[in-house]
């Protein structure tokens, strides 16, 4: 990490310096992850700490906090051998409750006697669990549904005559091609560890429903055109995926508005990886990951694995360029879930806001 330009961390509407710390030889990253009193007390002020929104309940020993967190983060709040809570506790006056392994509920419990050491030792575990957060692998992503009839056809057509023309090609072969059943435009990844992460995404796209799709489209279906091919680099004869596109117009702007307010309060969330300032509209057709994993979604974590192997797209985009998969009604956002598969054959769907 560069110390002068610290990672910063998006949790709500506020942002968090993430301080560098010297590690010792008996750190273990994975095991916890230890923080500095730095991205916290840079980054609140006192009208901050006196956030009357919280829900903090005033008992006969003082004050206490409940937080829903996932079980999967009580190992990184605990840290090794109780370090992280320990230093938790100490520098913020309070006691921190966490359910035993087995317990069916997932509540946090923060008791203090300060207001102000309640609320920062709520900020730290949000930081905790925003930053360990956004280092897993994600588990569900933000789709829209491309596979219909006429489009599936179209790309059957188009998958025959690339295979046709251009199958000698380096590092080129069927095994690329997308299964027509998934194809869909990604929104965006998100890492939802519990039941109450996938309601509490649900209850945020649930808000997208009203606060920007039925006024951007006013019970109008929108409907925008796939069309044209593009690849992800710079090199046509050293690709890894190849898309085809959404066409530009007026339905393309009122989709790109859309998509760009619901990844924005997703990644405000700390649900979303935010990867790009706007959303790329795009299906894929062609991935070089399909050749270790059918689903396109090899998991890019394992080590010591070679995941691609670029192809030359130079012919299939000379002759392919503009090729047209048909007009497609986007009628539903889909909160889906990686590594399953639903009776149609696309993924399985946690929620599925409906459109016009």
């Amino acid at each position: 990490m560069d110390v002068l330009k610290p990672t910063i961390l998006q949790i709500g509407n506020r942002l968090y310096r993430k301080n560098y710390l010297k590690e010792s030889k008996s750190y273990n990253p994975e095991d916890e992850q230890l923080y500095s009193e730095g991205p916290f007390t840079d980054c609140l002020d006192r009208d901050e700490l006196c956030d009357s929104s919280l829900e903090i309940v005033e008992t006969k020993r003082g004050l206490s906090l409940s937080l829903e967190v996932p079980n999967f983060f009580y190992k990184f709040i605990i840290g090794k051998k109780g370090e992280t809570k320990r230093r938790l506790e100490t520098e913020t006056h309070t006691q921190i409750l966490i359910p035993k392994m087995g317990d069916t509920h997932e509540t946090v419990v923060i008791n203090g006697t300060d207001r102000n050491g309640v609320i920062s030792a709520k900020t730290r575990i949000d930081v905790l669990v925003d930053s360990v957060r956004q280092r897993q692998p994600f588990t569900h992503f933000l789709s829209i549904l491309v596979c219909t009839e006429h489009i599936c056809k179209r790309f059957e057509d188009f998958k025959a005559e690339v295979l046709e023309k251009f199958s000698g090609d380096r590092g080129f072969d069927a095994s690329l091609f997308q299964n027509p059943k998934r194809l869909h435009l990604t929104l965006g990844t998100l890492v939802l560890l519990s039941d109450a992460d996938i309601r509490r995404a649900t209850n945020l796209l649930l808000d997208c429903d009203q606060e920007i799709i039925k006024p951007t489209l006013q019970d109008k279906s929108l409907i925008v055109q796939i069309c044209g091919l593009e690849y992800m680099n710079d090199d046509p004869t050293e690709v890894d995926v190849l898309y085809a596109k959404v066409q530009k117009g007026e339905a393309c702007k009122r989709l790109q508005t859309i998509v760009d307010y619901i990844a924005e309060k997703l990644c405000n969330s700390g649900l979303m990886k935010k990867e790009y300032d706007r959303v790329k509209l795009h299906v894929t057709v062609l991935n070089t990951l399909m050749r270790k994993d059918p689903t396109g979604i090899f998991d890019a974590a394992r080590p010591g694995t070679k995941l691609r192997e670029s192809f030359d797209a130079s012919g299939i985009l000379r002759t392919f360029k503009d090729f047209d998969f048909g007009p497609l009604c986007v009628d539903s956002i889909h909160l889906s879930q990686r590594h399953t598969t639903s009776k149609s054959g696309y993924y399985e769907s946690a929620s599925i806001i409906e459109l016009p």
